[in-house]
C-alpha cells in the first residue's frame, strides 16, 4: 500500500539521532529490509547496527515526513585519510516508497561524496532490486551484475565552490524546516491539550 507523500524535509542527521534512525530501521518490511542489507535481519541486528553507524564516520542523510523519518541514505567514506571511494546505502519504508525519494537522497549523497573528495560512490543491491537500479541508471551509473547481487559505481564530479555552496545552503534549508516542523508540531499538541474535543455533538433524537 502506497499513501500521499506531503513534501518531505531532507538534511543530515544528528549524532542523537540514533534512535530516530533505528526506529526507522525498525519499521521496514521484511522485503524493505532485505533490500537494504542484503539479507533478513532481525530487530537485535538493526539495534546494533543503529547504535554503532555514527561512529563510523557515516554521513547519513533523512528524509522527515510530518516529523518521522521514512527514508535515509547512508555514505560510508572507505578509509581515514583522504578516502577517494565510498559505500552508499539506501533505505525507503514501504508505504513511501515510488514517490522520489530515492532519488532526492541520492543527489544529496553525491553532493557529499563529491565535496568531500570522494570520487567512486559504490552501491550494493539484490538482484531483484530494480528500483534501486533504476535510481542509480538516472545518475549515469555503471551497474555490474553478479548471481544474486548487482554493484552500481558512479563517478562523481570534482568540488567547486559553488557544490560548496550547495550543500551549505541544504545544510541550512534542513535545520530550518526541522525547527519549523517540530514548532508546528508542538502548537499542533498545546492545541489538542487546550481543545481536545471540537466535534459537535450528534443531535438527540426526539421520542415519539
Amino acid at each position: 500500500m502506497t499513501v500521499e507523500v506531503t513534501p518531505g524535509i531532507i538534511r543530515k542527521l544528528w549524532t542523537g539521532e540514533a534512535g530516530i534512525f533505528r526506529d526507522h530501521l525498525l519499521r521496514l518490511d521484511t522485503e524493505s529490509r532485505r533490500s537494504r542489507f542484503g539479507s533478513a535481519v532481525s530487530a537485535e541486528f538493526i539495534e546494533r547496527y543503529a547504535s554503532r553507524v555514527f561512529r563510523t564516520g557515516a554521513i547519513v542523510h533523512g528524509c522527515f515526513v510530518d516529523g518521522e523519518l521514512r527514508a535515509a541514505a547512508e555514505l560510508y567514506p572507505m578509509g581515514d585519510v583522504l578516502p577517494g571511494e565510498a559505500e552508499a546505502a539506501f533505505s525507503v519504508e514501504q508505504e513511501f516508497q515510488n514517490h522520489g525519494l530515492g532519488s532526492q537522497l541520492l543527489e544529496r549523497v553525491i553532493l557529499s561524496a563529491r565535496n568531500r573528495g570522494i570520487r567512486t560512490l559504490c552501491m550494493n543491491c539484490l538482484a531483484h532490486n530494480r528500483r534501486m537500479q533504476q535510481i542509480a541508471r538516472k545518475f549515469d551509473a555503471e551497474l555490474s551484475f553478479d548471481t544474486d547481487e548487482v554493484v552500481a559505481e558512479l563517478t562523481a564530479p570534482f568540488p567547486t565552490a559553488l557544490s560548496l555552496a550547495q550543500e551549505a545552503a541544504a545544510d541550512a534549508q534542513g535545520m530550518a524546516g526541522a525547527v519549523l516542523q517540530a514548532q508546528r508540531m508542538a502548537t499542533g499538541r498545546l492545541f489538542d491539550w487546550l481543545m481536545p474535543d471540537l466535534a459537535p455533538a450528534e443531535p438527540e433524537l426526539e421520542a415519539h
